[in-house]
C-alpha cells in the first residue's frame, strides 16, 4: 500500500500529496488554451469536493471508511497509551503484590486489591474491586484461611479466561489455636469451616515465599509463553534476594538472650518463629478482631515477668492499645514489628516494599530478644 492511501478506494490527504496535485493543477492540461475566452476556471474558485475528485480524492468514501475503522484505530491507541501486550495482574495482599511485581518485571502491570491502611483480615472486596479482578489475566490470593470472600468473587468473575494463583495451595499451613474464650469483635474469621482454622500469615516464612514466587512466575509463563524467559529469569533474582533475607534472620536469631517474642496483639508470627527456633506468645489468635480475655492477659504479664524480658512487640497496622496495657503492667518497653500483609498510607506514599518491612522486623527483633551480633 502506498503513502498516503488508507484502501484501494480511498486516499488520505496529506501535505505532500496535496502539494502534488496543486503542482499538477498550475500546470494546466494538454491542449487546453491558457487565455482568453478559453481560459481556466481558477482552482480558488472550484469547490473543494470537485477539486478533490479531480485529482482522486472521494471525500464521501473517506467519511465512510473513517467512520467504519474509527473504534479499530482508536483500539490501537489505547491498547499504545496503556501497555499492548502486558498481563493484567491483581494481587490480594501486598506480598503477593510484590512478588508479582518482582516477577512481571516491565512486563505486567500489577495492582494491589488491599487498599494501603485497610485491616487485612477483616477487609472484603466491593463490586468495584470484584470488576478488576474480572478484567484481569491473573489474579493471585492466598487462600480461603485469609480471604473467605474469594470462592463467590472467582464465581462472579467465571469463563472470563482469568488464570488463578492460589499460592497457598500446597503448602504446609500451620494450625491455629485461638486462646480459650476469646471475644471475636465484628469482622471475618479465619479457617475454611466451623472447627477448622488455619494460620494464613504463611509469607513470614521466607523459605513458603520461595515456592510462592516459583507458582506466580509459571503462570505468568503459561499466560504470556513468549516472555516466558524474562519471568525466570526476574524470578531468580527475586528468589535470590529473599534467600539472602533468610539468611540474615538466621544469622542475626541463633544467638539471643531470650527466644520468647511476646506479642501485644494477635499470633501474627508463628511461620517466622518457626522458622527461626522462637517461641510466639500472644494475647489473642491468629484474627487481630479477637479481644483477649483478662485470664489471658494475667498469664502473658506472668510469663514476661518471670522470663526477665525486657521488651515486647506491638503490630505496626493494629491498635496498639492492649500492647501498652501489657507493657505497663508488665514494666517493659514497646517496640513494633509489621506482620507486612499491607502497608500504611505513608508508607505507600515512600513505596516500602516488603524486604525493607522485614528488615526493620529483624532490627527490632534483635533489640528486643537481646540478640548478639
Amino acid at each position: 500500500m502506498q503513502p498516503g492511501i488508507l484502501s484501494p478506494n480511498v486516499m488520505i490527504v496529506t501535505s505532500s500529496t496535496w502539494s502534488a496535485a496543486c503542482k499538477k493543477s498550475q500546470g494546466g492540461r494538454e491542449g487546453r488554451p491558457t487565455g482568453g475566452a478559453g481560459k481556466r476556471r481558477p482552482e480558488s474558485d472550484i469547490p473543494m469536493g470537485r477539486l478533490l475528485t479531480r485529482f482522486g480524492f472521494h471525500p464521501q468514501r473517506l467519511i465512510l471508511e473513517l467512520i467504519l475503522l474509527g473504534p479499530v484505530l482508536l483500539g490501537l491507541l489505547s491498547s499504545s497509551a496503556y501497555g499492548q501486550g502486558k498481563l493484567k495482574v491483581v494481587a490480594s495482599l501486598f506480598p503477593l503484590y510484590e512478588f508479582a511485581r518482582e516477577v512481571g518485571g516491565n512486563r505486567c502491570e500489577v495492582s494491589l486489591l488491599l487498599p494501603p491502611g485497610a485491616e487485612a483480615h477483616s477487609w472484603e472486596p466491593k463490586p468495584g474491586d470484584i470488576a478488576r479482578i474480572g478484567k484481569a489475566d491473573v489474579f493471585v490470593y492466598l487462600g480461603p484461611s485469609m480471604e473467605p470472600w474469594v470462592d463467590k468473587v472467582l464465581k462472579a468473575t467465571r469463563g472470563r479466561g482469568i488464570r488463578v494463583v492460589e499460592t497457598s495451595h500446597g503448602l504446609n499451613l500451620l494450625n491455629a489455636e485461638p486462646h480459650e474464650k476469646e471475644k471475636e469483635k465484628a469482622g471475618h474469621i479465619h479457617g475454611h469451616s466451623p472447627g477448622e482454622s488455619l494460620d494464613p500469615h504463611i509469607w513470614l516464612d521466607f523459605h513458603l515465599d520461595l515456592e510462592i514466587v516459583e507458582a506466580i512466575a509459571r503462570t505468568f509463563a503459561e499466560k504470556d509463553a513468549a516472555q516466558k524467559s524474562t519471568y525466570m529469569k526476574n524470578s531468580v533474582a527475586y528468589r535470590g534476594r529473599l534467600k539472602n533475607l533468610d539468611r540474615m534472620y538466621r544469622t542475626s536469631l541463633t544467638h539471643c538472650r531470650q527466644r520468647q517474642m511476646i506479642l501485644g496483639g494477635h499470633a501474627a508470627f508463628a511461620y517466622l518463629a518457626k522458622r527461626y527456633g522462637l517461641d510466639q506468645i500472644s494475647l489473642s489468635g491468629v484474627s487481630p478482631n479477637a479481644e483477649p480475655t483478662p485470664k489471658r492477659m494475667a498469664e502473658v504479664i506472668q510469663i514476661t515477668r518471670k522470663a526477665g524480658i525486657k521488651y515486647i512487640f506491638s503490630e505496626e497496622v493494629i491498635n496498639a492499645k492492649l500492647a501498652q496495657a501489657l507493657g505497663r503492667e508488665a514494666g517493659v518497653s514497646i517496640l513494633v514489628l509489621n506482620p507486612g500483609a499491607n502497608l500504611s498510607q505513608e508508607q505507600a506514599k515512600d513505596k516500602v516494599t516488603f524486604i525493607e518491612l522485614m528488615e526493620r522486623n529483624l532490627k527490632n527483633l534483635k533489640k528486643g530478644l537481646e540478640c548478639g551480633d
